[in-house]
């Protein structure tokens, strides 16, 4: 069938910020604070992506392996620090590992961020549009239109019709990648090797449990040393009983639960939907009825085996599914797990990182997690496509292999990369050249002096 229609409204700015994920969110806030005309789309009613809508929680380490040092900082922090002042975070420098708010985990879940994800979208819309950024919701990305390698218009769908959006700089923050492969660009999905990613997941949030009960029996397992070993932590003793007695039948061993800085709520991160591939419609259709299956599943279970949760309530369901990896570019640099493990040295950094090597199984519910050394840093050269002049990409699906992209996926780096990709794309207007090739030593001065940390 073909399809033919003129559009006949054109948007213009100078940078196109698609997607408002943790990304997006970054990038739009660095462009329009370094003086370019900014304008974030975005297909749902708020900002923050799997943050808010995927209610995907607390943020993961922004420290150092160690950990000793805050090392993700700039936008981010400036993130938590105005959401824990609303009352809806706790600043990571004041959360310990091995606690509610890590769910007893302590390599790589020391210093989480505990936030409200309602509280968070406000502040995130606060922030952007503070910074000069323009935010037009219920925009959803049909198609991309190119010459010669260059992006000419993205072409959306809007409640009033068609609309095609021109900008001298475009950053692809959808998380799958949607941009490049409109435009024709190269990606991979998942593994080089079969193509296989990571499960995806339906965060909810649970209230009404009986916490002096609930805390007390994990204190209990954590004073004899039995908490925080990954794939035998939170209540896998009760889940191997669950199972034997035909109430568990999830591929998990254990309940992820994350207290909340409001009192009374937990986020609950459990479910397991594996193979699904994330960018086709009907995969992503399927996975959300069957995580909707597996919360009342887990409420069940709670409910029956777990003290304190004799009258647990649902708050609410994510209203879209936590992905952990789709599509990864192809840029100029690929990252590898041995360059994070290694910690290559990269002449154009652009932020540093330490969160573990964390792959969740496809099969036998656990997950495979590599601590690093202390830290890393990401090149510049990862957020910029082959083949595509005028486009950066930000947050999980920049250019490394799926290795590592299990550590670089999670929020406060794809904060970090979106910080880098919009302050490039501003830097650009002013160097008379495309975002790609903006001098790195001009990029990494300005990140550092708004506050990025970038260790050589």
């Amino acid at each position: 069938m073909q399809y033919t229609k003129q559009i006949d409204r054109i948007i213009e700015t100078d940078v196109l910020v698609i997607g408002g994920g943790s990304a997006g969110f970054g990038a739009a806030v660095a462009a329009a604070r370094n003086g370019a005309k900014t304008l974030l789309i975005e297909r749902e009613q708020m900002l923050g992506g799997m943050a808010t809508g995927g209610l995907v929680g607390p943020f993961m380490t922004c420290y150092n392996d160690e950990p000793t040092e805050q090392i993700v900082k700039g936008i981010f922090d400036e993130l938590c620090t105005r959401t824990e002042e609303r009352g809806g975070a706790i600043h990571p420098s004041r959360v310990e590992g091995m606690s509610t708010y890590s769910s007893y985990y302590i390599k790589s879940h020391c210093h989480v961020t505990p936030f409200s994800s309602e509280i968070l979208e406000v502040v995130m819309e606060e922030m952007v549009r503070e910074a000069g950024a323009e935010i037009l919701y219920d925009v959803q990305v049909c198609d991309v239109l190119t010459d010669g390698g260059k992006i000419t218009g993205v072409v959306a769908a809007m409640k009033e019709g068609m609309a095609v959006f021109c900008a001298k700089t475009y950053i692809d923050c959808t998380g799958d990648a949607d941009v490049v492969y409109f435009a024709g660009g190269d990606f991979v999905k998942g593994d080089e090797k079969d193509g296989v990613m990571q499960p995806v997941t339906l965060f909810f949030e649970v209230g009404n449990i009986d916490r002096e009960k609930f805390v007390g029996a994990l204190e209990e397992k954590k004073a004899k040393g039995e908490l925080g070993i990954p794939g035998e932590n939170c209540w896998s003793w009760y889940i191997k009983e669950a199972r034997a007695n035909g109430d568990w039948d999830i591929d998990r061993h254990e309940v992820g639960n994350y207290e909340e800085p409001i009192k009374g709520r937990w986020k609950i991160n459990t479910t397991r939907m594996a193979y699904v591939d994330a960018t086709r419609t009907e995969e992503i259709s399927k996975a959300v009825m069957e995580g909707r299956r597996q919360v009342f599943e887990v409420l069940h279970f709670l409910q029956k085996y777990v003290p304190g949760c004799e009258n647990i309530e649902l708050i609410e369901m994510a209203s879209r599914l936590g992905v952990r990896e789709t599509r990864h570019i192809k840029g100029q640099y690929k990252l590898t797990t041995e360059d994070i493990l290694d910690r290559k040295h990269f002449e154009d950094a652009i932020c540093t990182f330490a969160y573990a090597i964390d792959i969740h199984n496809s099969e036998g519910g656990g997950a495979t997690f590599h601590q690093v050394n202390d830290y890393y840093t990401i090149p510049f050269r990862c957020l910029v496509p082959e083949k595509i002049e005028n486009l950066l990409v930000a947050g999980r699906c920049i250019s490394g292999t799926s290795g590592a992209a299990a550590s670089y996926r999670v929020i406060p780096c794809c904060i970090a990369t979106g910080q880098a990709a919009g302050t490039a794309a501003a830097l650009a207007l002013g160097e008379g050249c495309e975002a790609g090739d903006v001098p790195t030593e001009k990029l990494r001065e300005t990140l550092t002096r708004q506050g990025a940390v970038i260790k050589d």
